[in-house]
């Protein structure tokens, strides 16, 4: 049984009658020592559904009228706020997108690990652990810099931070949300080898959100591609970067820029990802697909799986490549 389940969730933000779809019908599931990266672009709903795992999307205003989440065994969302508050940080712990933002600035940062540790491992609530805590993330002269407040630090020791309060309370599953945006690229390489190494230390789960194929190349075991609310390709990592099936996957994977003089010119991907419930009708990314046909418009794609272990959510992902892709095709 894995330990995270995600069973065709839909999640619906509104007030009374009126409500915009903004997850529709992932399913996705995390096995127990695995790593799982959600990739898509800004906007595809990948947040959203991390967040949901542990109901931290406040309801109202959002409503989640199908699906299941099982979490260890739990129904999550039929659990009151009480057991909530058991699971958030001691079963599955976050490490949030911008941690300048989701820190608090007026407290010292020791002080904040420290509160996680009274919620969850009071036992444990003591200065030495925090420090030692601090020292595992990797944080120089972390006696002195448990004093410190957020703004002090930099943007990766910010980072660390985040990731010392999330395993404070060891959880069985830990939930990256762009753990390496915003970092220079040592940092990046830093903090991925920092979460693998933590993941085998406590034997966690991972549950990573990217943008950045590169970080799935690093680190994931499988990958779920997300596209305005959808799952669109769900493969084994290594598999989807040597041959992504959908044509949203290949336009990211050819999106990823090369250095070199002889590297060609950057291939973008027209258009945007639709808002919040204003996707078009039929698959939702026929209007910026180099692949569409005619039917693409109004034929409504299944998450069907196509190869052992390769689910994809296009009837048409075995056609060739068009020829100003092909042109410039390339492993990553």
């Amino acid at each position: 049984m894995p330990l995270l389940e995600i069973k065709d969730l839909t999640l619906e933000f509104g007030v009374g009658t009126e409500r915009t779809r903004a997850i529709d019908g992932v399913t996705l599931s995390v096995s127990a020592g695995e790593v799982v990266c959600l990739a898509g672009e800004s906007g595809c709903g990948k947040t959203v559904t991390a967040l949901s795992v542990a109901r931290l999307v406040p309801t109202p205003p959002a409503y989640y009228p199908r699906g299941q989440i099982l979490l260890d065994g739990l129904e999550v969302l039929r659990l009151s706020r009480r057991e909530l508050r058991q699971i958030r940080g001691r079963v599955v712990g976050y490490v949030f997108q911008e941690p300048a933002s989701a820190l608090n600035p007026v407290r010292r940062v020791g002080a904040q690990i420290q509160e996680s540790l009274r919620w969850h491992r009071p036992e444990a609530a003591t200065e030495a652990e925090v420090i030692r805590l601090l020292r595992l993330v990797g944080i120089p002269a972390p006696e002195v810099r448990a004093r410190d407040y957020p703004h002090t630090l930099s943007g990766g020791m910010q980072q660390r931070v985040m990731i010392a309060m999330a395993i404070a309370a060891q959880p069985r599953l830990l939930v990256a949300d762009e753990p390496t945006t915003a970092l220079d690229v040592t940092l990046q390489a830093q903090i991925l080898e920092l979460l693998r190494e933590l993941k085998q230390q406590f034997q966690m789960s991972l549950l990573l959100i990217t943008h950045h194929l590169g970080v799935v190349r690093e680190i994931a075991d499988r990958v779920a591609v997300m596209y305005a609310g959808q799952i669109v390709e769900l493969a084994p990592a290594r598999a989807l970067l040597q041959r992504p099936l959908h044509p949203y996957t290949r336009a990211l994977k050819e999106a990823v820029p090369r250095l070199g003089a002889s590297a060609p010119r950057l291939t973008s991907i027209p258009g945007a990802v639709p808002g919040v419930g204003a996707g078009p009708p039929g698959c939702r990314f026929h209007p910026r697909c180099a692949w569409a046909q005619a039917d693409c418009s109004t034929r409504v794609p299944e998450l069907a799986e196509v190869e052992p272990g390769r689910l994809v959510r296009c009837p048409y992902w075995n056609r060739p490549l068009p020829e100003r892709l092909s042109q410039v095709a390339r492993p990553l």
